[in-house]
């Protein structure tokens, strides 16, 4: 049985992998729109690209292309491989099983690293005959405890369910996530293994505005995590503090315009929204940033949040998930108790007359733990620990 310490492992990806973002996008795929830009994974695969010891194949799909598309980028193998969004949920993600076990039969992994239940990777990495880690991106067991899900969301629930009582090993992030998957799936190993932010947000030079405020909101917008809030809470403090509000997400018209309509337009004024951007553009952002908000409802372990953590950024968030892993109240940040707009409207006061977070500033010791804890070479450590385990229990 091969084991990552003693000889090269190849290692196959199933993932909705964020292939527009990478540097030198082959031509053939230049034309493909951006979507979430799973920075975790981007993360990961530059730290494995510098490990010789893994032989790493991504696998993805998209409908926007012409035929089945590979290439190699830094001793990476990217499998692109076209399929209809519709037929792959409809056939519950057969299609993609047995596209992905050809290409399997050919670059024969010792391993398969399923990201998430989105895009029904977990499914399909238990039909494969190959040793598998299944890797929790949101948490949506615990997510419907929470707040009703939509209908693609419940069907997403209900694969992370099937895929949890079968999968030998899985990785999650943060202490809370660890304990809610114990409690609730006993079956597998559970392995910690944080999603460190890039490296740009480890070195950022911070030069905070407070004159006026600049508050910064990063990631989609939405009931779940929380845009109502922000848009009131900016509408309550408008009056009360001189502030701009930067909101860093993918364009989602339709829900912005009904929340616009809810307040003045003194307050739409200070608000500007940013789309699109590369995690060195938002790491540009933080370096001028006096506090980063999220007023989040339902959140495993969002990825701003640890941008702001290891950046120097305060943050003002709720007490959800595995936020408390990442923002020490009155360190590093102010924590609210979660759908709850009075008690985030009061940390925002409270946080903005703090006498570091009101000047942009966190505490240094707070600061150097938190970049130790959360840095891409732990990420990739923990990852391979879970290989490891995984290699080690066979199929």
């Amino acid at each position: 049985m091969p084991t990552v310490t003693n000889k090269a492992v190849t290692v196959a990806w199933i993932s909705d992998f964020p292939i527009e973002w990478i540097n030198e996008v082959p031509a053939a795929l230049r034309h493909l729109p951006r979507r979430h830009p799973a920075t975790w994974q981007l993360v990961l695969l530059g730290e494995f690209q510098k490990e010789p010891r893994i032989k790493l194949h991504v696998i993805l799909f998209r409908g926007q292309i012409e035929r089945d598309f590979s290439f190699e980028q830094n001793g990476c193998v990217f499998h692109v491989l076209k399929a209809s969004p519709k037929m792959r949920l409809a056939s519950w993600f057969w299609l993609d099983t047995l596209r992905i076990r050809r290409v399997c039969k050919e670059i024969n992994p010792d391993l398969v690293h399923a990201w998430g239940s989105e895009k029904g990777a977990s499914l399909i990495a238990r039909r494969l005959p190959y040793p598998y880690v299944m890797t929790i991106q949101g948490l949506f067991a615990w997510y419907k405890q929470i707040i009703k899900l939509p209908l693609y969301d419940r069907i997403v629930e209900y694969i992370e369910r099937v895929s949890l009582r079968h999968a030998p090993v899985v990785t999650t992030e943060s202490n809370f996530a660890v304990k809610f998957l114990q409690e609730h799936f006993p079956g597998p190993k559970i392995h910690q293994a944080e999603h460190a932010p890039n490296h740009a947000f480890h070195r950022v030079q911070r030069r905070p505005l407070t004159h006026p405020m600049n508050f910064v909101s990063i990631g989609s917008v939405s009931h779940r995590k929380g845009t109502d809030l922000l848009f009131a809470a900016a509408e309550q403090l408008s009056g009360e503090f001189d502030f701009t509000l930067t909101i860093i997400t993918n364009p989602v018209p339709g829900y912005i315009q009904s929340l616009e309509t809810t307040i003045s337009e003194r307050t739409k004024s200070r608000i500007k929204f940013k789309h699109h951007l590369q995690p060195h553009e938002v790491a540009r952002e933080l370096e001028s940033a006096t506090m980063l908000l999220m007023p989040t409802r339902a959140d495993t372990s969002p990825n701003a949040v640890k941008e702001a953590a290891v950046a120097g950024v305060p943050v003002v968030a709720s007490t959800v998930g595995g936020i408390p892993d990442y923002i020490v109240h009155e360190k590093n940040g102010m924590l609210f108790p979660p759908d709850d707009l009075e008690a985030f409207v009061k940390a925002l006061r409270a946080a903005c007359a703090h006498p570091l977070f009101g000047k942009g500033l966190v505490d240094p010791e707070t600061l150097a733990k938190q970049r130790e804890y959360l840095s891409p070479e732990l990420m990739a450590k923990k990852f391979l620990a879970a290989y490891e385990s995984a290699l080690a229990l066979g199929r």
